[in-house]
């Protein structure tokens, strides 16, 4: 099965040497990506596209390399086609006959093609010949130019005929590794999922940091957010989860500064230790989810105040986007059941926030603010790879069972995502045919686990097994002693 991959316009549009140095950093991510699903999948290309090629006839496999790269940054389109050694023109004709006949039964169509080198004929040609030919041969019922039932897809490289038999969108955006990294502050709401999202997607190699306000299951729900990022969009490279303990900071705020300024004063220390946290690692600009007067600190005057504490640049991706607009983008990445979720813990809200700070008057609070409790956090501040998270998470919790095969009155929970169990359905040969099976996503599992009964047995599962140990590790601290996890063998 074979694969075009075409570039997302702003690439083809770079000085040459730049063009090709985003197009082998695209290729090798794609390698590493769909290496993970099949070693025998292939990548090659160097110019105007990539081909993405394997000799396995497996549809399930088709539909999940079809999912990694319509969201790997970088691809404008993809689309699954037929390739053969260029035919003359009759040749073309009569391979488009077979190929699309039975799609043309019935059916208005219209022959588009598109072609690259150097021929004695010119795309018209090739689509009057073949409309021509296609309509009179096949039971289409006739050719229509503008909106047809179905489009003919021809492409023509040099000496090679593709033809096309679907087309997929892609992310667009350029490719993981081409840009330098940012530091976003995540919290795990739509707002700083979303903007990482859009980071991601212009390329910029996106770490995170979050600020722990108090409670572990709000550190749990956001290193969620952002394993579901990192696995969706940008696996390709390693990223770095940073959690800096805040909670000092806030008891230092709430007794410290007038109620009014508290909202800036936090922005300003998170900003501080976010600056700290980005020099440590060489990043050179921090991310917010911050949207213009969206909420009290987030007026022009309070976010002036606030970045004035730092000189390192801050991005805002959402800065003129509406609530609505965000929430919308978060569903259609697959982030806003995740974020809708979040458990709130920040006890700074002040009851009447100031809209309009004054730099004098802030800084005059912070004189009563005691900063080697800021200096503190930074220092205890954890760093790991994101693909430790579940480990981190699970090293002070109750250790789950972790089993390879399950017993006949087991029950087995698939906690991935709904996005995920329709691309690639759990075999019931793998489990065991007297296994009951349940669907619960992960970010539903805390909540409907108490209603499930007791007295019985269950094995949580997902792909990688990350969140499976996750959630089990969490559930069994919360007293829930017939939880594991089910990790079938390679």
């Amino acid at each position: 099965m074979l694969f075009l991959v075409k570039l997302f316009p702003e690439i083809t549009i770079k000085s040459r040497p730049v063009r090709r140095r985003f197009i082998r950093q695209l290729r090798k991510n794609l390698r590493a990506i769909l290496g993970e699903l099949d070693s025998s999948v292939s990548v090659s290309g160097e110019w105007d596209v990539l081909e993405v090629e394997f000799s396995r006839n497996d549809k399930a496999l088709a539909v999940l390399i079809i999912n990694k790269l319509i969201n790997t940054p970088g691809i404008s389109s993809i689309l699954q086609v037929e390739k053969f050694p260029l035919p003359d023109m009759d040749g073309i004709l009569e391979l488009c006959k077979t190929f699309f006949t039975e799609a043309l039964r019935d059916k208005t169509f219209a022959v588009r093609c598109k072609r690259k080198g150097r021929h004695g004929f010119k795309s018209i040609d090739v689509e009057r010949i073949v409309g021509g030919g296609l309509n009179q041969h096949t039971e289409a019922a006739g050719v229509k130019l503008v909106n047809p039932d179905v489009t003919v897809n021809l492409e023509i490289h040099d000496e090679e005929l593709f033809l096309v038999s679907n087309k997929f969108p892609g992310l667009g955006g350029f490719p993981l590794g081409c840009q330098d990294s940012v530091l976003s502050l995540i919290s795990g709401g739509f707002d700083s999922s979303v903007s990482s999202y859009l980071c991601i997607k212009r390329g910029l190699l996106t770490h995170y940091c979050f600020f722990n306000l108090g409670g572990r299951a709000h550190e749990l729900a956001v290193k969620e957010v952002a394993l579901f990022l990192w696995m969706k969009y940008h696996s390709s490279h390693r990223v770095k989860f940073i959690s800096v303990p805040f909670q000092g900071v806030v008891e230092e705020i709430l007794t410290k500064v007038k109620n009014s300024q508290m909202g800036v004063v936090l922005k300003r220390m998170m900003l501080r230790a976010a600056e700290r946290v980005a020099q440590e690692l060489q990043i050179q600009a921090l991310v917010t989810g911050e949207s213009v007067s969206q909420v009290s600190s987030q007026t022009l005057p309070n976010l002036a105040v606030i970045d004035s504490v730092c000189d390192t640049m801050v991005l805002r991706p959402l800065s003129t986007s509406d609530k609505q607009q965000i929430i919308d983008q978060a569903r259609a990445i697959g982030t806003e059941d995740f974020s809708k979720d979040i458990p709130e813990y920040c006890g700074v809200i002040s009851v009447k926030p100031t809209t309009r700070a004054r730099i004098e008057r802030i800084e005059r609070e912070e004189s009563n603010f005691d900063f080697s409790v800021l200096d503190k956090a930074i220092e205890n501040a954890n760093h790991q790879l994101i693909t430790k998270l579940a480990e981190d998470l699970m090293q002070d919790a109750t250790p789950v069972d972790v089993v390879s095969e399950l017993g006949n009155d087991a029950i087995l929970i698939d906690i991935r995502h709904p996005s995920e169990l329709e691309l690639k359905p759990l075999d019931q040969s793998l489990i065991g045919e007297g296994v009951e099976l349940l669907q619960i996503p992960f970010y539903k599992l805390r909540t409907t686990f108490d209603s499930l009964d007791r007295d019985k047995r269950y094995f949580l599962y997902c792909d990688k097994g990350m969140m499976s140990k996750l959630h089990a590790a969490n559930l069994s601290d919360e007293g829930h002693d017939n939880v594991g996890v089910f990790s079938p063998p390679d």
